[in-house]
Protein backbone atom coordinates (compact mmCIF):
# COMPACT_ATOMS: atom_id res chain seq x y z
CA UNK A 1 0.00 0.00 0.00
CA UNK A 2 1.57 3.50 -0.97
CA UNK A 3 1.73 6.09 2.40
CA UNK A 4 -0.91 8.90 2.17
CA UNK A 5 0.83 12.51 1.23
CA UNK A 6 0.94 13.09 4.99
CA UNK A 7 3.60 10.42 6.08
CA UNK A 8 5.78 10.92 3.04
CA UNK A 9 9.75 10.30 2.90
CA UNK A 10 9.99 14.51 2.35
CA UNK A 11 8.02 15.01 5.27
CA UNK A 12 9.84 12.77 6.85
CA UNK A 13 13.65 14.54 5.78
CA UNK A 14 12.33 17.86 7.33
CA UNK A 15 10.55 16.66 10.41
CA UNK A 16 14.34 15.61 11.06
CA UNK A 17 15.51 18.49 11.02
CA UNK A 18 12.74 19.76 13.36
CA UNK A 19 15.44 20.58 16.12
CA UNK A 20 17.38 22.57 13.60
CA UNK A 21 14.53 24.70 12.29
CA UNK A 22 13.61 25.44 16.67
CA UNK A 23 17.48 26.16 17.12
CA UNK A 24 17.08 28.75 13.96
CA UNK A 25 14.19 30.03 14.80
CA UNK A 26 16.22 30.86 19.22
CA UNK A 27 18.62 32.29 16.72
CA UNK A 28 15.83 34.58 14.97
CA UNK A 29 14.65 35.66 18.93
CA UNK A 30 18.25 36.85 19.80
CA UNK A 31 18.71 38.63 16.60
CA UNK A 32 15.11 40.41 16.13
CA UNK A 33 15.89 41.78 19.94
CA UNK A 34 19.32 43.38 18.96
CA UNK A 35 17.56 44.68 15.84
CA UNK A 36 15.77 47.09 18.27
CA UNK A 37 19.32 48.51 19.30
CA UNK A 38 18.97 51.20 16.13
CA UNK A 39 15.99 52.79 17.39
CA UNK A 40 16.95 52.25 21.22
CA UNK A 41 20.53 54.15 20.36
CA UNK A 42 18.61 56.92 18.91
CA UNK A 43 16.27 57.53 21.62
CA UNK A 44 18.94 57.71 23.96
CA UNK A 45 21.32 60.09 21.57
CA UNK A 46 18.32 62.21 21.19
CA UNK A 47 16.79 62.24 24.21
CA UNK A 48 20.11 61.92 26.72
CA UNK A 49 23.15 62.84 25.17
CA UNK A 50 21.99 66.07 22.95
CA UNK A 51 19.88 67.30 25.93
CA UNK A 52 22.75 66.66 28.84
CA UNK A 53 25.79 67.19 26.06
CA UNK A 54 27.87 64.37 27.85
CA UNK A 55 30.03 63.05 25.85
CA UNK A 56 31.10 60.16 28.34
CA UNK A 57 27.30 58.95 27.74
CA UNK A 58 27.73 58.98 24.10
CA UNK A 59 30.77 56.92 23.84
CA UNK A 60 29.35 53.85 26.21
CA UNK A 61 25.88 54.34 24.08
CA UNK A 62 28.05 54.02 21.20
CA UNK A 63 30.35 50.90 22.38
CA UNK A 64 27.26 49.31 24.04
CA UNK A 65 25.40 49.83 20.34
CA UNK A 66 28.73 48.77 18.23
CA UNK A 67 29.22 45.51 20.43
CA UNK A 68 25.26 44.54 20.11
CA UNK A 69 25.56 44.55 16.32
CA UNK A 70 28.52 42.69 16.32
CA UNK A 71 26.72 39.82 18.25
CA UNK A 72 23.56 40.22 15.92
CA UNK A 73 25.81 39.47 12.59
CA UNK A 74 27.50 36.89 14.36
CA UNK A 75 23.99 35.47 15.18
CA UNK A 76 22.84 35.80 11.55
CA UNK A 77 25.92 34.63 10.57
CA UNK A 78 25.80 31.17 12.89
CA UNK A 79 21.93 30.82 11.56
CA UNK A 80 22.90 30.88 8.06
CA UNK A 81 25.65 28.32 8.58
CA UNK A 82 22.90 26.16 10.06
CA UNK A 83 20.36 26.71 7.49
CA UNK A 84 22.90 25.57 5.08
CA UNK A 85 23.10 22.32 6.61
CA UNK A 86 19.67 21.80 7.14
CA UNK A 87 19.44 21.72 3.30
CA UNK A 88 22.60 20.01 3.13
CA UNK A 89 21.22 17.23 5.49
CA UNK A 90 17.65 17.27 3.74
CA UNK A 91 19.45 16.74 0.55
CA UNK A 92 22.00 14.18 1.67
CA UNK A 93 19.04 12.12 3.51
CA UNK A 94 16.94 12.38 0.20
CA UNK A 95 19.33 11.63 -2.45
CA UNK A 96 19.36 7.89 -2.35
CA UNK A 97 15.65 8.11 -2.33
CA UNK A 98 15.32 10.37 -4.99
CA UNK A 99 17.45 8.89 -7.13
CA UNK A 100 16.14 5.30 -6.62
CA UNK A 101 12.32 6.37 -7.09
CA UNK A 102 13.37 8.67 -10.44
CA UNK A 103 14.86 5.57 -11.79
CA UNK A 104 11.94 3.34 -11.05
CA UNK A 105 9.84 5.92 -12.47
CA UNK A 106 11.40 5.85 -15.57
CA UNK A 107 11.44 1.90 -15.61
CA UNK A 108 7.39 2.25 -15.44
CA UNK A 109 6.65 5.54 -17.16
CA UNK A 110 9.30 5.59 -19.84
CA UNK A 111 7.79 8.42 -21.23
CA UNK A 112 8.00 10.67 -18.13
CA UNK A 113 11.94 9.80 -17.61
CA UNK A 114 13.84 13.35 -16.55
CA UNK A 115 16.10 14.38 -14.45
CA UNK A 116 13.74 17.17 -13.06
CA UNK A 117 13.58 15.70 -9.62
CA UNK A 118 17.66 16.50 -8.61
CA UNK A 119 16.82 19.70 -9.92
CA UNK A 120 13.78 20.36 -7.80
CA UNK A 121 15.87 18.96 -4.59
CA UNK A 122 18.54 21.42 -5.43
CA UNK A 123 16.04 24.06 -5.48
CA UNK A 124 14.51 23.06 -2.72
CA UNK A 125 17.59 23.09 -0.24
CA UNK A 126 18.54 26.51 -2.09
CA UNK A 127 15.22 27.96 -1.01
CA UNK A 128 16.01 26.41 2.40
CA UNK A 129 19.52 28.67 2.76
CA UNK A 130 18.37 31.90 0.95
CA UNK A 131 17.23 35.49 2.08
CA UNK A 132 13.53 34.46 1.83
CA UNK A 133 13.10 31.45 4.14
CA UNK A 134 14.92 34.15 7.03
CA UNK A 135 12.42 36.67 6.55
CA UNK A 136 9.57 33.67 7.28
CA UNK A 137 11.68 33.66 10.88
CA UNK A 138 11.61 37.02 11.21
CA UNK A 139 8.09 38.04 10.38
CA UNK A 140 6.24 36.83 13.48
CA UNK A 141 8.24 39.68 15.05
CA UNK A 142 6.33 41.88 13.54
CA UNK A 143 3.47 42.37 16.36
CA UNK A 144 6.13 42.75 18.65
CA UNK A 145 7.48 45.82 17.13
CA UNK A 146 4.14 47.04 16.54
CA UNK A 147 3.59 46.97 20.74
CA UNK A 148 6.75 48.59 21.25
CA UNK A 149 5.74 51.60 18.84
CA UNK A 150 2.48 51.46 20.80
CA UNK A 151 4.73 52.65 23.74
CA UNK A 152 6.03 55.26 22.23
CA UNK A 153 2.60 56.47 20.65
CA UNK A 154 -0.85 54.71 20.29
CA UNK A 155 -0.84 56.75 16.95
CA UNK A 156 2.61 55.04 16.11
CA UNK A 157 1.10 51.61 16.71
CA UNK A 158 -2.35 52.41 14.81
CA UNK A 159 -0.51 53.55 11.87
CA UNK A 160 2.04 50.65 11.77
CA UNK A 161 -1.23 48.22 11.48
CA UNK A 162 -2.58 49.99 9.08
CA UNK A 163 0.63 49.80 7.09
CA UNK A 164 0.98 46.25 7.90
CA UNK A 165 -2.15 45.37 6.44
CA UNK A 166 -2.03 47.14 2.72
CA UNK A 167 1.41 45.28 2.41
CA UNK A 168 -0.14 42.22 3.73
CA UNK A 169 -2.73 43.03 0.77
CA UNK A 170 0.16 43.59 -1.86
CA UNK A 171 1.64 40.27 -1.20
CA UNK A 172 -1.65 38.25 -1.43
CA UNK A 173 -2.13 39.87 -4.39
CA UNK A 174 1.70 39.41 -5.50
CA UNK A 175 0.49 35.57 -4.90
CA UNK A 176 -2.52 35.30 -6.74
CA UNK A 177 -1.23 36.99 -9.59
CA UNK A 178 1.87 35.21 -10.07
CA UNK A 179 0.82 31.79 -8.88
CA UNK A 180 -0.69 30.53 -11.94
CA UNK A 181 2.06 31.95 -14.50
CA UNK A 182 5.07 30.51 -12.48
CA UNK A 183 3.35 27.20 -12.15
CA UNK A 184 2.68 27.17 -15.61
CA UNK A 185 6.11 28.76 -16.52
CA UNK A 186 8.29 26.06 -14.46
CA UNK A 187 6.20 23.22 -16.90
CA UNK A 188 6.88 24.58 -19.61
CA UNK A 189 10.61 24.69 -18.89
CA UNK A 190 10.71 21.27 -17.98
CA UNK A 191 8.86 20.29 -20.74
CA UNK A 192 11.46 22.04 -23.29
CA UNK A 193 14.55 20.90 -20.77
CA UNK A 194 13.53 17.01 -21.50
CA UNK A 195 12.64 17.98 -25.48
CA UNK A 196 16.30 19.27 -25.71
CA UNK A 197 18.16 16.42 -23.66
CA UNK A 198 16.23 14.08 -25.55
CA UNK A 199 17.35 15.45 -28.84
CA UNK A 200 20.90 15.57 -27.76
CA UNK A 201 20.54 11.60 -27.65
CA UNK A 202 20.29 11.43 -31.48
CA UNK A 203 22.95 14.88 -32.64
CA UNK A 204 24.63 12.24 -35.17
CA UNK A 205 20.97 11.46 -36.72
CA UNK A 206 19.22 15.51 -36.91
CA UNK A 207 22.83 16.40 -38.14
CA UNK A 208 23.04 13.67 -40.95
CA UNK A 209 19.86 13.92 -42.47
CA UNK A 210 18.95 18.19 -42.30
CA UNK A 211 16.57 17.85 -39.22
CA UNK A 212 18.31 20.25 -36.94
CA UNK A 213 16.37 23.41 -37.86
CA UNK A 214 12.81 21.27 -37.78
CA UNK A 215 13.99 19.75 -34.19
CA UNK A 216 15.17 23.41 -33.21
CA UNK A 217 11.76 24.93 -34.56
CA UNK A 218 10.00 22.18 -31.88
CA UNK A 219 12.15 23.26 -29.19
CA UNK A 220 12.19 26.95 -29.91
CA UNK A 221 7.92 27.40 -29.56
CA UNK A 222 7.98 25.26 -26.16
CA UNK A 223 10.93 27.78 -25.42
CA UNK A 224 9.31 30.82 -26.13
CA UNK A 225 6.11 29.30 -24.65
CA UNK A 226 8.13 29.23 -21.17
CA UNK A 227 9.66 32.67 -21.70
CA UNK A 228 6.58 34.38 -22.33
CA UNK A 229 4.64 33.01 -19.11
CA UNK A 230 7.73 33.92 -17.13
CA UNK A 231 7.58 37.50 -18.67
CA UNK A 232 4.16 37.51 -17.94
CA UNK A 233 4.84 36.42 -13.87
CA UNK A 234 7.89 38.42 -13.45
CA UNK A 235 6.24 42.20 -14.95
CA UNK A 236 3.12 41.09 -12.39
CA UNK A 237 6.05 40.26 -9.61
CA UNK A 238 7.93 43.10 -10.73
CA UNK A 239 4.93 45.48 -10.18
CA UNK A 240 4.16 44.28 -6.89
CA UNK A 241 7.97 44.54 -5.46
CA UNK A 242 8.24 47.86 -6.81
CA UNK A 243 4.54 48.85 -5.22
CA UNK A 244 6.08 46.94 -2.13
CA UNK A 245 9.52 48.76 -1.66
CA UNK A 246 7.78 52.44 -2.71
CA UNK A 247 4.69 52.07 -0.54
CA UNK A 248 7.76 50.85 2.67
CA UNK A 249 9.39 53.99 2.19
CA UNK A 250 6.55 55.95 2.00
CA UNK A 251 5.27 54.69 5.32
CA UNK A 252 8.62 55.41 7.02
CA UNK A 253 8.60 58.96 6.30
CA UNK A 254 4.89 59.43 6.99
CA UNK A 255 5.61 58.02 10.42
CA UNK A 256 8.50 60.38 10.70
CA UNK A 257 5.90 63.01 9.49
CA UNK A 258 3.36 62.14 12.43
CA UNK A 259 5.74 62.11 14.79
CA UNK A 260 7.13 65.42 14.06
CA UNK A 261 3.52 66.56 14.46
CA UNK A 262 3.33 65.04 18.15
CA UNK A 263 6.82 66.50 18.60
CA UNK A 264 5.72 69.73 17.79
CA UNK A 265 2.70 69.16 20.10
CA UNK A 266 4.99 68.30 22.79
CA UNK A 267 3.33 64.69 22.99
CA UNK A 268 6.64 62.91 21.95
CA UNK A 269 10.41 63.34 22.35
CA UNK A 270 12.69 64.03 19.22
CA UNK A 271 14.12 60.33 20.07
CA UNK A 272 10.86 58.68 19.74
CA UNK A 273 9.72 60.05 16.58
CA UNK A 274 13.50 58.83 15.26
CA UNK A 275 13.09 55.45 16.58
CA UNK A 276 9.90 55.45 15.76
CA UNK A 277 10.52 55.50 11.97
CA UNK A 278 13.48 52.78 12.36
CA UNK A 279 11.53 50.73 14.54
CA UNK A 280 8.70 50.47 11.85
CA UNK A 281 11.16 50.29 9.29
CA UNK A 282 12.34 46.99 10.74
CA UNK A 283 8.79 45.54 11.19
CA UNK A 284 7.65 45.83 7.85
CA UNK A 285 11.16 44.70 6.40
CA UNK A 286 10.31 41.21 6.23
CA UNK A 287 7.03 41.49 4.69
CA UNK A 288 8.85 43.45 1.87
CA UNK A 289 11.44 40.54 1.36
CA UNK A 290 8.60 38.04 1.29
CA UNK A 291 7.36 39.45 -0.97
CA UNK A 292 10.57 40.13 -3.59
CA UNK A 293 11.43 36.69 -2.85
CA UNK A 294 8.19 34.97 -3.79
CA UNK A 295 8.99 34.14 -7.05
CA UNK A 296 11.84 31.12 -5.33
CA UNK A 297 9.14 30.42 -2.59
CA UNK A 298 7.22 29.34 -5.99
CA UNK A 299 9.65 27.72 -7.68
CA UNK A 300 10.21 26.26 -4.07
CA UNK A 301 6.64 25.28 -3.44
CA UNK A 302 6.14 23.44 -7.30
CA UNK A 303 9.89 21.64 -6.36
CA UNK A 304 8.40 20.33 -3.55
CA UNK A 305 5.02 19.13 -4.94
CA UNK A 306 6.86 17.61 -7.67
CA UNK A 307 9.40 15.51 -5.18
CA UNK A 308 6.36 15.29 -2.99
CA UNK A 309 4.39 13.36 -5.79
CA UNK A 310 7.37 11.43 -6.96
CA UNK A 311 7.84 9.73 -3.92
CA UNK A 312 4.23 9.40 -3.13
CA UNK A 313 4.00 7.27 -6.26
CA UNK A 314 6.71 5.74 -6.22
CA UNK A 315 7.25 4.43 -2.59
CA UNK A 316 10.48 3.08 -1.53
CA UNK A 317 10.82 -0.71 -1.76
CA UNK A 318 9.47 -2.99 0.59
CA UNK A 319 12.15 -5.49 1.72
CA UNK A 320 11.00 -8.98 2.02
CA UNK A 321 12.68 -12.16 3.96
CA UNK A 322 15.72 -12.67 1.35
CA UNK A 323 15.10 -16.36 0.07
CA UNK A 324 17.65 -18.78 -0.81
CA UNK A 325 19.91 -17.87 -4.15
CA UNK A 326 17.90 -19.09 -7.21
CA UNK A 327 18.78 -21.89 -9.29
CA UNK A 328 16.92 -20.99 -12.41
CA UNK A 329 13.48 -22.18 -12.89
CA UNK A 330 10.96 -19.74 -14.50
CA UNK A 331 7.30 -20.14 -13.98
CA UNK A 332 5.00 -18.15 -16.07
CA UNK A 333 1.30 -18.51 -14.90
CA UNK A 334 -1.68 -16.42 -16.72
CA UNK A 335 0.82 -13.84 -17.60
CA UNK A 336 -1.27 -10.17 -18.41
CA UNK A 337 0.64 -6.89 -18.94
CA UNK A 338 -0.33 -3.32 -20.09
CA UNK A 339 2.80 -1.38 -21.52
CA UNK A 340 3.14 2.23 -19.50
CA UNK A 341 0.99 4.51 -20.63
CA UNK A 342 -1.50 1.88 -22.53
CA UNK A 343 -4.43 0.45 -22.41
CA UNK A 344 -4.32 -1.98 -24.78
CA UNK A 345 -2.54 -5.43 -22.85
CA UNK A 346 0.55 -6.24 -25.02
CA UNK A 347 0.78 -9.86 -23.12
CA UNK A 348 -2.68 -11.91 -21.97
CA UNK A 349 -2.71 -15.17 -20.68
CA UNK A 350 0.64 -16.35 -21.04
CA UNK A 351 1.32 -19.66 -19.82
CA UNK A 352 5.18 -21.38 -19.81
CA UNK A 353 7.46 -23.66 -17.79
CA UNK A 354 11.40 -23.33 -18.05
CA UNK A 355 13.34 -25.71 -16.13
CA UNK A 356 16.60 -24.60 -14.69
CA UNK A 357 19.24 -25.12 -17.00
CA UNK A 358 16.85 -25.00 -20.23
CA UNK A 359 16.95 -22.40 -23.18
CA UNK A 360 13.55 -20.44 -24.75
CA UNK A 361 13.24 -19.06 -27.56
CA UNK A 362 10.58 -16.37 -28.28
CA UNK A 363 10.15 -15.82 -31.58
CA UNK A 364 7.34 -13.62 -33.57
CA UNK A 365 6.70 -10.74 -35.65
CA UNK A 366 7.39 -7.13 -34.97
CA UNK A 367 5.10 -6.20 -31.73
CA UNK A 368 3.77 -9.63 -31.09
CA UNK A 369 5.15 -8.72 -27.35
CA UNK A 370 8.32 -10.39 -27.13
CA UNK A 371 10.64 -7.64 -25.92
CA UNK A 372 7.29 -6.90 -22.96
CA UNK A 373 7.61 -10.60 -22.16
CA UNK A 374 11.67 -10.40 -21.44
CA UNK A 375 10.52 -7.31 -18.98
CA UNK A 376 8.28 -8.81 -17.10
CA UNK A 377 10.29 -11.82 -16.68
CA UNK A 378 13.07 -9.91 -15.04
CA UNK A 379 10.21 -7.83 -12.87
CA UNK A 380 10.81 -4.77 -14.75
CA UNK A 381 7.03 -4.31 -15.76
CA UNK A 382 4.48 -5.13 -13.40
CA UNK A 383 1.87 -7.83 -14.72
CA UNK A 384 -1.15 -6.91 -14.53
CA UNK A 385 -2.44 -10.03 -13.93
CA UNK A 386 -0.84 -13.66 -13.41
CA UNK A 387 2.53 -13.88 -11.86
CA UNK A 388 6.41 -14.57 -12.85
CA UNK A 389 8.06 -17.20 -10.52
CA UNK A 390 11.66 -17.75 -10.41
CA UNK A 391 11.98 -21.14 -8.33
CA UNK A 392 8.85 -20.77 -7.07
CA UNK A 393 8.86 -17.39 -5.63
CA UNK A 394 6.98 -14.33 -7.15
CA UNK A 395 9.92 -12.23 -8.95
CA UNK A 396 8.56 -9.20 -7.06
CA UNK A 397 9.07 -11.37 -3.32
CA UNK A 398 12.65 -11.48 -3.81
CA UNK A 399 14.47 -8.15 -3.15
CA UNK A 400 15.86 -6.90 -5.93
CA UNK A 401 19.44 -6.11 -4.61
CA UNK A 402 19.79 -9.48 -3.89
CA UNK A 403 18.30 -11.11 -6.96
CA UNK A 404 19.55 -9.25 -9.11
CA UNK A 405 23.26 -10.10 -9.25
CA UNK A 406 21.64 -14.08 -10.23
CA UNK A 407 20.17 -12.01 -13.54
CA UNK A 408 21.57 -11.27 -16.71
CA UNK A 409 19.99 -8.88 -19.26
CA UNK A 410 20.81 -7.53 -22.73
CA UNK A 411 18.25 -5.12 -23.57
CA UNK A 412 17.87 -4.36 -27.50
CA UNK A 413 19.30 -0.79 -27.35
CA UNK A 414 22.70 -1.25 -26.00
CA UNK A 415 22.94 0.46 -22.63
CA UNK A 416 26.63 1.48 -21.15
CA UNK A 417 27.39 3.77 -19.01
CA UNK A 418 30.03 6.49 -18.33
CA UNK A 419 33.32 4.61 -17.04
CA UNK A 420 35.39 2.17 -17.66
CA UNK A 421 34.82 -1.28 -19.57
CA UNK A 422 36.13 -3.11 -16.45
CA UNK A 423 33.43 -0.71 -14.79
CA UNK A 424 30.51 -1.49 -17.39
CA UNK A 425 31.22 -5.23 -17.56
CA UNK A 426 31.03 -5.56 -13.34
CA UNK A 427 27.46 -3.61 -12.98
CA UNK A 428 29.84 -0.93 -11.24
CA UNK A 429 29.71 -2.83 -8.21
CA UNK A 430 33.67 -3.83 -6.80
CA UNK A 431 35.61 -4.82 -9.91
CA UNK A 432 36.36 -8.57 -9.29
CA UNK A 433 39.40 -8.72 -12.67
CA UNK A 434 39.04 -12.62 -12.57
CA UNK A 435 34.75 -12.67 -12.87
CA UNK A 436 35.46 -9.36 -15.66
CA UNK A 437 38.13 -11.45 -17.76
CA UNK A 438 35.71 -14.85 -17.37
CA UNK A 439 32.51 -12.91 -18.62
CA UNK A 440 34.63 -11.50 -21.29
CA UNK A 441 36.10 -14.58 -22.60
CA UNK A 442 32.43 -15.53 -22.52
CA UNK A 443 30.99 -13.19 -24.73
CA UNK A 444 34.10 -13.73 -26.66
CA UNK A 445 35.23 -9.85 -26.42
CA UNK A 446 38.50 -10.41 -24.42
CA UNK A 447 41.13 -10.25 -27.21
CA UNK A 448 39.53 -7.19 -28.41
CA UNK A 449 39.13 -5.38 -25.46
CA UNK A 450 43.14 -6.15 -25.06
CA UNK A 451 43.41 -4.44 -28.49
CA UNK A 452 42.10 -1.33 -27.12
CA UNK A 453 45.24 1.20 -26.25
CA UNK A 454 43.70 0.80 -22.55
CA UNK A 455 42.21 -2.62 -22.40
CA UNK A 456 39.93 -2.93 -19.72
CA UNK A 457 40.51 0.39 -18.07
CA UNK A 458 39.47 2.29 -21.86
CA UNK A 459 36.69 4.88 -20.72
CA UNK A 460 33.25 4.64 -22.78
CA UNK A 461 30.78 6.81 -22.75
CA UNK A 462 26.80 6.01 -22.59
CA UNK A 463 26.59 6.63 -26.19
CA UNK A 464 30.05 6.68 -27.67
CA UNK A 465 33.72 6.25 -27.00
CA UNK A 466 36.13 4.19 -28.62
CA UNK A 467 33.71 1.19 -29.30
CA UNK A 468 31.83 0.33 -32.01
CA UNK A 469 27.55 -0.77 -32.25
CA UNK A 470 28.62 -4.34 -32.25
CA UNK A 471 31.60 -4.04 -29.79
CA UNK A 472 29.32 -2.59 -27.32
CA UNK A 473 26.95 -5.00 -27.73
CA UNK A 474 29.05 -7.78 -26.48
CA UNK A 475 30.66 -5.73 -24.11
CA UNK A 476 27.02 -5.49 -23.06
CA UNK A 477 26.72 -9.33 -23.30
CA UNK A 478 29.88 -9.47 -20.95
CA UNK A 479 27.82 -7.54 -18.29
CA UNK A 480 24.80 -9.79 -18.64
CA UNK A 481 27.31 -12.86 -18.25
CA UNK A 482 28.90 -11.25 -15.72
CA UNK A 483 29.12 -13.47 -12.16
CA UNK A 484 27.60 -16.64 -13.58
CA UNK A 485 23.96 -15.50 -13.27
CA UNK A 486 21.20 -18.16 -13.12
CA UNK A 487 18.52 -16.71 -14.99
CA UNK A 488 20.14 -14.70 -18.29
CA UNK A 489 17.53 -12.47 -20.72
CA UNK A 490 19.03 -11.57 -24.49
CA UNK A 491 16.91 -9.88 -26.20
CA UNK A 492 17.53 -9.45 -30.24
CA UNK A 493 21.60 -9.94 -28.88
CA UNK A 494 22.85 -10.49 -32.72
CA UNK A 495 21.08 -7.24 -34.24
CA UNK A 496 24.62 -5.66 -34.39
CA UNK A 497 27.16 -8.43 -34.75
CA UNK A 498 29.30 -9.34 -37.56
CA UNK A 499 30.19 -12.62 -38.23
CA UNK A 500 32.70 -12.90 -35.99
CA UNK A 501 30.48 -11.94 -33.37
CA UNK A 502 27.66 -14.23 -33.97
CA UNK A 503 30.36 -17.20 -33.50
CA UNK A 504 31.13 -16.00 -30.67
CA UNK A 505 27.55 -16.03 -29.38
CA UNK A 506 26.94 -19.44 -30.45
CA UNK A 507 29.80 -20.64 -28.68
CA UNK A 508 28.42 -18.34 -25.23
CA UNK A 509 25.22 -20.17 -25.40
CA UNK A 510 26.84 -23.35 -25.82
CA UNK A 511 28.47 -22.74 -22.83
CA UNK A 512 25.91 -21.22 -21.19
CA UNK A 513 23.74 -24.60 -21.82
CA UNK A 514 26.75 -26.71 -20.28
CA UNK A 515 26.62 -24.35 -17.16
CA UNK A 516 23.09 -25.38 -16.45
CA UNK A 517 22.20 -22.00 -17.07
CA UNK A 518 18.75 -20.57 -17.88
CA UNK A 519 18.34 -18.95 -20.66
CA UNK A 520 15.38 -16.66 -22.81
CA UNK A 521 16.15 -15.75 -26.29
CA UNK A 522 14.12 -13.31 -27.96
CA UNK A 523 15.35 -13.21 -31.86
CA UNK A 524 14.73 -13.83 -35.24
CA UNK A 525 17.59 -15.77 -35.99
CA UNK A 526 17.17 -18.93 -36.79
CA UNK A 527 21.05 -19.82 -36.51
CA UNK A 528 20.62 -19.30 -32.28
CA UNK A 529 17.55 -21.52 -32.15
CA UNK A 530 19.68 -24.50 -32.71
CA UNK A 531 20.95 -23.63 -29.07
CA UNK A 532 17.61 -23.84 -27.30
CA UNK A 533 15.40 -26.57 -25.98
CA UNK A 534 12.07 -24.50 -26.36
CA UNK A 535 10.15 -22.49 -28.40
CA UNK A 536 7.65 -19.88 -27.72
CA UNK A 537 5.93 -18.35 -31.45
CA UNK A 538 4.00 -15.06 -30.05
CA UNK A 539 1.51 -13.18 -32.45
CA UNK A 540 -0.66 -10.21 -31.24
CA UNK A 541 0.33 -10.46 -27.59
CA UNK A 542 -0.81 -14.13 -27.38
CA UNK A 543 0.88 -17.59 -27.23
CA UNK A 544 0.50 -19.12 -30.79
CA UNK A 545 2.93 -22.37 -30.79
CA UNK A 546 5.33 -23.20 -28.03
CA UNK A 547 6.61 -26.53 -27.20
CA UNK A 548 9.98 -28.65 -27.30
CA UNK A 549 12.67 -27.19 -30.17
CA UNK A 550 11.80 -29.58 -32.72
CA UNK A 551 8.17 -30.10 -32.49
CA UNK A 552 8.02 -26.26 -32.48
CA UNK A 553 9.91 -26.08 -35.68
CA UNK A 554 7.99 -28.99 -37.39
CA UNK A 555 5.04 -27.17 -37.23
CA UNK A 556 6.32 -23.54 -38.31
CA UNK A 557 7.54 -26.09 -41.39
CA UNK A 558 4.38 -27.84 -42.15
CA UNK A 559 2.56 -24.41 -41.59
CA UNK A 560 4.59 -22.64 -44.20
CA UNK A 561 3.78 -25.15 -46.50
CA UNK A 562 0.47 -25.32 -45.92
CA UNK A 563 0.20 -21.45 -46.61
CA UNK A 564 2.17 -22.05 -49.69
CA UNK A 565 -0.08 -24.83 -51.44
Amino acid sequence: MKPTPLATDLKDALKASKSSFIAAGVFSLFINLLMLTSPLYMLQVYDRVVTSRSTETLFFLTLIMVFLFGLMGLLEWVRSRLLVRVGNQMQDKLSNRVYSAMFEQGVKMPSQRSPQALSDMTTLRQFMTGNGLFAFFDAPWLPIYIGILFMFHPAFGFFSIGAALILLAVAILNERGTKKAMGEAGSLNIHAQNLAGSNLNNTEVLHAMGMLPGIRGRWYKKHQLFLGKQTEASDKAGIYSNLSKVLRMIFQSLILGLGAWYVVHNEMSPGMMIAGSILMGRALAPMDLIINSWGGFNSARSAYGRLNKLLNDFPALQQHMSLPDPKGEVKIEGLVVYPPGSQTPALHNINALLPSGKHLAIVGPSAAGKSTLARAVLGLWPAAGGVVRIDGAQIDHYNRDELGPHLGYLPQDIELFDGTIAENIARFGDVDPNKVVVAAKKAGVHELILKLSNGYDTHIGSTQGALSGGQRQRVGLARALYGSPKVIVLDEPNSNLDEQGEQALAIAMTQLKEEQTTVILVSHRPALLRHVDQIMVLRDGAIQMYGERDDVLKALAQQNLTQKS
